[in-house]
């Protein structure tokens, strides 16, 4: 399956004319945006706030990108890419030993995500009334789930892991509750774990649910 970054249904759309990548206003429209989500949800900036912020005219803006949900659709590219980059890492490092590797993997997550906190409390509302949002967000989803249940079955395998739910199921079980967990932390939508406490809760979870116990080494 390719990445979203690779995949050129999803890298350039919503925007009226493929830029590169260092155009120094295309950027400056998705910093604007960033900084803006931090300021207020989506439904209060207008494409005259984005163009202002980004220092260019409201006809420029309409060069770059076809709305400001295209904008929040090229930002969640950019960041689904940078988490792309940091779980393969994680999945392809060999780690010192079975709770390494999960803290790691759910590290990568939490941290690439905090680091966006803003976007990802955009994206998770976006998700409810923009379709192409929702379906990028369900093909990340996938390639964590996938990569999830192969780690799950690997350790099962190797004995490591004792027998229980499908591990796809599992994963799907599992990667679910990460979202859940960092959307109320990012928001305050709820009961939320603290910050500092999101790795530690998070992987005494998933340790407990793959191994039954603590992983072992």
């Amino acid at each position: 399956m390719p990445t979203a970054a690779s995949d050129p249904s999803v890298a350039g759309r919503g925007r009226r004319a493929a830029r590169p990548s260092g155009d120094d206003r295309e950027l400056a429209i998705l910093a604007t945006a960033e900084r803006l989500l931090a300021e207020r949800p989506l439904a209060a900036i207008s494409v005259d706030d984005l163009a202002r912020g980004a220092g260019i005219s409201r006809p420029t803006f309409y060069f770059y990108f076809s709305s400001k949900d295209a904008v929040l659709l090229a930002l969640l590219d950019r960041v689904v890419a940078e988490a792309d980059t940091a779980m393969r890492q994680v999945f392809d490092t060999p780690a010192s030993g079975a709770r390494d590797g999960w803290a790691r993997a759910i590290g990568a997550y939490y941290e690439t995500f905090r680091a966006h906190r803003a976007l990802t409390v955009a994206w998770a509302q976006a998700r409810s009334t923009n379709d192409e949002v929702r379906a990028l967000w369900s093909a990340v989803v996938e390639r964590w789930v996938q990569r999830s249940a192969a780690a799950i079955d690997a350790e099962r395998s190797r004995g490591a892991a004792p027998p229980g739910p499908a591990a796809r199921d599992l994963a799907v079980a599992l990667t679910s509750m990460n979202e859940r967990v960092l959307y109320a932390t990012f928001s305050g939508d709820g009961p939320a774990v603290a910050e500092q406490d999101v790795v530690g809760v998070l992987l005494g979870i998933w340790l407990s649910a793959v191994y039954g116990t603590a992983a072992p080494g």
